[in-house]
């Protein structure tokens, strides 16, 4: 179990392993042995056309602690900002955005933070591609600000805020 500090808003959890998820109409369920390597939110244009908002939020494991325990979620290949391909995986019956895997970082998997069973523990730790959030959208001063995603796998840190 992994403490989780309380936050504005959001009740001290603890993450639980394994941690569990799915789609909205419960056609896709999933759960992952391991807890997140790293957990942001991305501004890229690419996320804000997928999201349908002004940003993606994940939480990128290793693929293999992910395991699909029901349904087969459907996936949809894009260019990102990078100008590497990103597939993101969807509830073909309703809709809803499971993960997203791309060329940028083989062996991982980001899971959208929205599809788990209890999100109580999640907690971003970086603003990733900022200059392109929307001028009028408040970024969450606490958290450091990259110009675009960096190697979190392999520790490379963003710029704290200024």
């Amino acid at each position: 179990m992994i403490p989780i500090p309380p936050e504005a808003g959001n009740a001290a959890a603890t993450l639980v392993l394994p941690f569990h998820g799915g789609c909205a109409c419960g056609a896709v369920r999933y759960t992952c042995s391991e807890a997140p390597l790293a957990m942001f939110n991305c501004h890229c244009r690419d996320c804000q056309r997928a999201s349908g908002g002004t940003f993606v939020t994940v939480a990128l494991v290793r693929a293999a602690a992910l395991r699909v325990l029901q349904g087969a979620p459907r996936a949809h290949r894009s260019a990102g900002d990078s100008g590497r391909f990103t597939d993101r995986s969807f509830c073909a019956d309703c809709g809803t955005p499971l993960f997203a895997t791309g060329e940028v970082a083989p062996g991982y998997i980001a899971i959208k933070p929205g599809s788990l069973d209890d999100a109580r523990w999640f907690m971003p730790s970086i603003d990733t591609w900022a200059p392109r959030a929307p001028a009028w959208m408040r970024l969450d001063p606490a958290l450091p600000k990259a110009d675009r995603t960096p190697d979190v796998i392999r520790g490379r840190r963003a710029k704290p805020p200024a």
